[in-house]
């Protein structure tokens, strides 16, 4: 498996979310539920329109950890879905896929849809995790509160997390910058 990076520039992800509003409303979604949720794109595909239509939050079986999460949407995340649902069905899949009647799309497709707007923006090293870690990259650098977060992602030790977001390398980029060399 490639290591992935959060989307650190705030100008990037409003580039993406550009990009990809102008090919597909869904792939947008996608997007905007990734980096405003923190949820595994394995628990973000099989989402349905009634788990997020006229809600505050939904309440998800976490697939790896067999957890229950209740989500509360940001208020952003619940106008944008509210738009999105609109006229479908509750049982109808968040993120259908073309291919047979009502099926979401795979994670190969969520992959393919990110690599294609991360290459619009010039960025590597992006794959569907990037959406679960720039949202802890951002939650971090707003609150600070890597023991929140590390509720949030389930993570036992919070080295753990500011590794996994991204946090320690930045830390490390900043102390060898001022470093300069002997």
């Amino acid at each position: 498996m490639n290591f992935v990076n959060p989307i650190r520039d705030q100008d990037r992800i409003d580039a993406m979310k550009k990009f990809l509003k102008s090919k597909s409303e869904r792939n947008y979604i996608l997007f905007m539920v990734g980096i405003n949720t923190g949820l595994r794109i394995s628990d973000i595909l099989p989402l349905r329109v009634g788990d997020v239509n006229r809600r505050q939050y939904f309440v998800i079986t976490e697939k790896k950890t067999d957890k229950r999460k209740h989500i509360q949407m940001t208020p952003l995340l619940r106008r944008e879905l509210k738009k999105y649902v609109e006229g479908k069905e509750d049982d109808e899949y968040l993120f259908t896929s073309r291919q047979g009647v009502n099926r979401p799309i795979g994670r190969s497709m969520a992959y393919k849809i990110l690599r294609e707007a991360a290459e619009y923006v010039g960025l590597d090293s992006i794959g569907t995790h990037t959406l679960r870690k720039t949202f802890g990259y951002h939650f971090y650098q707003k609150y600070k509160d890597v023991v929140m977060l590390m509720e949030i992602f389930n993570h036992t030790e919070e080295k753990t997390t500011l590794r996994y977001i991204g946090v320690t390398q930045d830390a490390l980029d900043q102390a060898m910058e001022r470093f300069k060399g002997l």
